[in-house]
């Protein structure tokens, strides 16, 4: 498995290159986002962590570029994000990123986000494939768009807080969002919710 390191801090990319070659994966690094852009198309990694922050190109514009190109548009994307950026990450989830990471970082937390999307491709590989595009479909499920907001990311993984993060939220406001989710869908556990979302998202459209 090949992965792409986006990132400008150099001491931050050359520590996460380390961490992910000792757990035996391929990585290539790019200093900045065209660099970054230039590296994804030619190297077509099998997953791309790249900073949010940087000169030239900003991860947004990688992002965009990424999933402009045909061969780069389903590749795994991870934001690495600074603590209180809670705006430019909402912008890259809605862009289509995957999955985020605030830095610092650690170890189990980068390896953990890693092996979670790459497990999440080869499902997709194996024609299970849930559109987290957009939440729209769970609304058919008679849930308000809000609460299908929400449910999109519970069906990836996500805690009330991160969710509350990415959807500009308080923590408590989400729990009740989910509170109402599983008494209109006669829910009891949030895997329960999570199975409901995914197989929903999976059903051709």
């Amino acid at each position: 498995m090949k992965i792409l390191v986006i990132e400008d801090e150099a001491l931050t990319r050359d520590n996460i290159a380390l961490i992910l070659r000792m757990e035996g994966y391929e990585t290539c690094t790019a200093a900045d986002g065209r660099q970054g852009i230039a590296a994804a198309l030619e190297t077509r990694p099998d997953l791309i962590l790249c900073d949010i922050t940087m000169p030239d190109a900003d991860g947004h514009t990688v992002l965009a570029q990424v999933r402009a190109h045909e061969t780069t548009r389903s590749t795994p994307f991870i934001f690495l994000t600074a603590r209180g950026d809670r705006a430019d990450l909402r912008h890259g989830m809605n862009l289509g990123a995957d999955d985020y990471l605030t830095k610092p970082a650690s170890a189990s937390e980068i390896l953990a986000a890693i092996r979670a999307r790459l497990e999440r491709e080869n499902l997709r590989e194996r024609g299970f494939a849930p559109d987290f595009s957009s939440p729209e479909p769970l609304q058919q499920l008679g849930i308000t768009q809000r609460e299908a907001e929400v449910l999109l990311w519970i069906a990836q993984g996500k805690s009330n807080g991160e969710i509350g993060a990415i959807l500009g939220a308080t923590e408590n406001t989400v729990k009740k969002h989910v509170q109402h989710i599983f008494g209109k869908l006669g829910l009891e556990s949030r895997n329960a919710a999570m199975v409901l979302a995914l197989e929903k998202l999976s059903e051709k459209r």
